[in-house]
């Protein structure tokens, strides 16, 4: 008999998984394509995991940017996850070191919306959460697999797979709110990186848009509180 407890996870973690399997294939497509096997996309998926992450290394790997280009890339991008944990970091008064580690390892941007939300019903502990964490994860990396196995046997085109990751980036984009500091953030990033690939630099390309995105943001709020 299935305990409660897994069944209120996996039917919170239901639509997360059914998302990361469409976005799951096409990056494990890309994996394929740098050379990776089923076992190693799978580790990748299981110890990594990070969406975006695993969708800008291929590309940045197969657009030839240098390696340095692409770990401060995917370091920064992934540095949300570091807020995400540590908001969620007020839930886990009485947990062991064990679990609490484990959720916060594990949080992803779909999983820390529905969780902060089960969260704030009051109905909900780490354990759940983190069950919710394990689920997602674990369809993203058999998801992963499943596009290594069809990037091995079709003759997928990359640019559609790699295309996935724009729709990642686009998503998240549109999800925040429509600040003066968010605005001038991604206008500034986006001018970033066009120059960039203007002048040739298509290696540290991303890093460089990002990096002027974030201080824009940062130079556009301080104005706005100055002038309040």
């Amino acid at each position: 008999m299935i305990p409660n407890d897994f069944k209120d996870s996996l039917t919170a973690a239901l639509p997360i998984m059914v998302g990361y399997v469409f976005l799951g294939v096409p990056c494990g497509i890309l994996a394929q394509q740098v050379g990776l096997d089923a076992l190693q996309a799978f580790i990748l998926s299981m110890v990594f995991y990070s969406g975006a992450g695993q969708f800008m290394i291929p590309n940045m790997w197969l657009a030839a940017s240098p390696l340095t280009a692409i770990i401060a890339s995917v370091t920064l991008v992934n540095s949300r996850q570091m807020l995400y944990s540590a908001s969620l970091s007020r839930f886990c008064e009485g947990c062991s070191k064990r679990l609490s580690f484990l959720f916060a390892a594990t949080v992803t941007d779909e999983s820390f919306g529905v969780n902060l939300a089960k969260f704030d019903q009051g109905s909900w502990d780490v354990k759940r959460a983190t069950m919710v964490n394990l689920l997602s994860e674990l369809t993203w990396a058999v998801s992963n697999v499943i596009g290594v196995l069809l990037g091995s046997l079709l003759n997928l085109p990359t640019a559609l797979a790699s295309f996935a990751m724009t729709s990642i980036f686009l998503c998240l984009l549109f999800s925040q709110r429509a600040t003066s500091s968010n605005i001038a953030a991604a206008v500034v990033a986006v001018l970033g990186v066009f120059v960039c690939k203007c002048v040739g630099l298509s290696g540290p390309a991303i890093f460089v848009g990002a990096c002027a995105g974030i201080a824009a943001g940062i130079v556009t709020a301080w104005l706005k509180g100055v002038r309040a």
